[in-house]
């Protein structure tokens, strides 16, 4: 997986999910407010320590997390 810069990995902090800068804020937290539907600018204000890029980082992030391992999905049926 690529390098990061802005995600950080700490078992000492917030049971070692990735997080945000080393500030207490989940990848998985921001992703969940863009799937919500929460704009950049929405997040922003809620969460006035994040910038822009690193919400941005944290769909790369996403977007190759999924690319690292095989997810079990459901057949679909037609």
């Amino acid at each position: 997986m690529k390098h990061f810069e802005r995600i950080t990995v700490d078992p000492a902090q917030m049971g070692g999910v990735p997080c945000v800068r080393r500030l207490r804020i989940p990848v998985a937290t921001v992703l969940r407010l863009l799937a919500g539907g929460m704009t950049e600018n929405e997040i922003l204000s809620e969460y006035p320590d994040l910038e822009v890029e690193d919400i941005r980082e944290c769909l790369r992030f996403a977007a190759a997390s999924t690319l690292e391992r095989e997810l079990l999905l459901l057949p679909h049926s037609a």
